[in-house]
């Protein structure tokens, strides 16, 4: 099981960490240098984290934990405006990050109202797309437990639910967040950030559940492998969007059209396979992007027999 890490350090001897991350096997996902300073965020073998660490040690470095790098995460609200709570939603976001999760704040088109709120079907399958989604359901007992659960019922993908009052469960959701509901305020109080601490923390739990769900029937390949053969198109090199691979815990988006770049994404090899044979390559519902998604070695070789 690889282990996503994040290296602090000086530039100094850095080459000797970087060969060692390639002969564990790892790979080096992000690199950003400001001048003598480097941040590495890395995948490696979780057995190979202490000659890692000893490395780092000797070059005067440290090392960051980012339980959730790796992973692209929604943030989801009935709407954006000032009814609901903007604010809450943009701090969830923000704090996930911190964690090394990629977020995206996304409102629902018809979500103002306890009669009228709803999800459409356009809606559920960009939301899948991501690794989990957190519902914030808002400040009404009644509201939350009759009404808003239709939101999320039928999501395929891990949900944490994040509401107002005081309750001791919620059907549909693998994790319940109580205590953060309407504000029209950013969250800096020191009870309110112990509130974002217990979400990321939820969210992990789900995130790690969902990874060791996965070390059951592994994938093929890792997707930071996959990423690493990416790299090599002109497409992806030249893209000037943010974060132009973004990683998944079970594959990958990438940040250029699908129609025009399926065939070559195809053709790509990864130890000896063609892409379109290990992995599922779909238009994205949102953007110019395409979805990998990474098959198991169990598909994988039982389509080759």
């Amino acid at each position: 099981m690889y282990e996503v890490l994040m290296f602090d350090g000086g530039v100094h001897k850095i080459d000797e960490l970087l060969d060692l991350i390639e002969d564990v096997g790892g790979f080096v996902l992000q690199r950003t240098q400001v001048q003598v300073m480097v941040t590495l965020t890395i995948a490696i073998p979780a057995e190979d984290r202490p000659l890692i660490e000893k490395k780092t040690a000797e070059l005067g470095g440290k090392i960051i934990e980012v339980p959730l790098a790796g992973t692209e995460i929604a943030v989801i609200g009935p709407t954006l405006g000032r009814h609901h709570m903007p604010h809450p939603i943009c701090d969830i976001a923000e704090h996930l990050r911190r964690y090394g999760a990629i977020t995206i704040v996304m409102g629902l088109a018809r979500g103002r109202g306890r009669k009228t709120c709803q999800i459409s079907a356009a809606e559920k399958a960009i939301i899948e797309e991501y690794d989990a989604a957190i519902f914030m359901l808002g400040n009404f007992k009644e509201c939350v437990t009759h009404e808003k659960i239709d939101l999320y019922k039928d999501i395929q993908i891990p949900v944490v639910t994040v509401v107002g009052p005081e309750l001791e469960s919620l059907p549909y959701c693998e994790a319940l967040v109580c205590g953060v509901g309407r504000k029209v305020e950013r969250m800096r109080r020191s009870e309110e950030i112990a509130k974002l601490e217990e979400i990321a923390d939820r969210v992990k739990e789900v995130i790690d559940k969902r990874r060791k769900e996965i070390e059951e029937d592994p994938l093929f390949v890792h997707p930071s492998e996959v990423k690493d053969a990416l790299e090599s198109i002109g497409a992806v090199q030249e893209s000037l969007r943010p974060a132009p691979v973004v990683l998944h815990v079970d594959g990958l988006r990438v940040k250029i059209p699908y129609r025009k770049h399926l065939r070559e994404l195809e053709e790509i090899e990864v130890y000896g396979r063609k892409l379109k044979d290990i992995a599922t390559i779909s238009d994205c519902r949102l953007g110019d992007s395409t979805i990998i998604r990474i098959k198991t070695k169990a598909e994988v070789e039982g389509k080759v027999r």
